[in-house]
């Protein structure tokens, strides 16, 4: 991850809130024998208020009576659960919810996929799956009792676009971001899939813009946490970017080119090399998780972009008297003070392999 995005409060964390209330307070003691009602939510009365109308009112919409079906199915089957089941439940999903320790592949956090639950848990996991997949859905959440107490997605997403500028996506580098200038806005990727995580779909720690083509062209339902399946490997969990780090890692990237016929450049002709070595583990899963070599290498070879920003070194210094190596020194510069404007990091580095190839002078 290139850079990383500043953590924007919102009343939509509030959803959250309701899930982690209904977690412990509700489900987590189901055992204790007490009748699913929404009495049992008196602790939280926003949250009491929403199941009472999605559970008694006849004005409910279905989607709102799904809801609460759901969540009394999930509170009848943890009540057959013993206390060291619960306990288990309970270290899941604080585990699935601390993204950051996640991120930082923690061994002392216990994370949880679907697939772990079914193992002892089928039913149970089958369920979970039910609720939380269904939970981050504009047709729950634009029900007027719930966006009343929790805002609006589409706002939630102006405030972050105000405080997070770049106007790039931080996976990639290379791809606009929609501004708070556009009526429409990106899509959250779930960084940790909704497809293969409980507990975490409408945790806002999990939720990041990003480009269409690093969300739904590459990651897709990637897991970020884990390797790829390898039966020689013993240990399967990696180390990820965590997005909201306080603290940004600064990646280096070098490049170098193995052919001097720049009209036929391909990809295989091109080497990477990323930095540095401290963070390799995190750098190795961005490139798995988000193809970052294949779209660089790409990058470099289009007709618009590597190939453009050659012939452009070359005319500036043709047409106005500048040396290639007054170009690269104003865009050191650049790139110094505005990476990721014109994609100046791939520039640089590009432009850089070329120079060390000798093309800034044999074209």
């Amino acid at each position: 991850m290139l850079f990383s995005y500043t953590y924007v409060p919102h009343q939509m964390e509030k959803m959250q809130t309701f899930v982690d209330f209904i977690f412990h307070e509700v489900w987590s003691k189901a055992p204790i024998g007490l009748v699913f009602h929404p009495d049992l939510f008196a602790g939280n009365p926003d949250i009491k208020e929403v199941m009472s109308e999605f559970g008694f009112s006849a004005k409910a919409s279905d989607r709102g009576k799904t809801f609460y079906k759901d969540v009394k199915t999930i509170y009848e089957l943890f009540a057959t659960l013993s206390s060291q089941e619960i306990d288990q439940f309970k270290q899941w999903y604080q585990g699935n919810n601390d993204l950051e320790k996640v991120c930082a592949n923690d061994p002392a956090t216990q994370l949880a996929r679907y697939a772990d639950i079914a193992v002892a848990h089928k039913k149970l996991a089958d369920q979970l799956g039910t609720f939380f997949k269904g939970l981050y859905s504009q047709s729950l959440l634009d029900l007027v009792v719930l966006r009343d107490k929790i805002g609006d997605i589409d706002d939630h997403y102006q405030t972050f676009v105000r405080t997070n500028k770049a106007g790039k996506c931080p996976f990639c580098g290379i791809n606009d971001l929609l501004s708070g200038y556009h009526s429409k806005r990106e899509a959250y990727d779930h960084y940790l899939p909704k497809a293969l995580y409980p507990f975490n779909s409408i945790n806002f720690h999990n939720l990041v813009p990003a480009c269409h083509h690093c969300n739904s062209s590459y990651k897709t339902s990637k897991d970020p946490a884990y390797m790829p399946k390898d039966p020689a490997r013993t240990v399967h969990r990696r180390a990820v970017f965590y997005p909201y780090k306080t603290a940004a890692d600064s990646i280096e990237i070098q490049v170098t080119l193995l052919s001097s016929d720049f009209a036929n450049l391909t990809p295989n002709d091109i080497i990477l090399q990323f930095g540095p070595a401290i963070i390799a583990e995190e750098i190795d899963t961005w490139k798995d998780v988000y193809g970052i070599e294949e779209r660089y290498k790409a990058k470099f070879c289009g007709e618009n972009d590597g190939k453009y920003w050659l012939t452009q070194v070359l005319d500036e210094w043709k047409e106005d008297g500048r040396s290639p190596s007054d170009f690269m020194t104003t865009l050191a510069r650049q790139t110094q003070n505005r990476p990721y404007a014109d994609c100046n990091f791939l520039r640089k580095s590009f432009l850089e392999a070329c120079e060390a190839r000798g093309l800034l002078q044999s074209l």
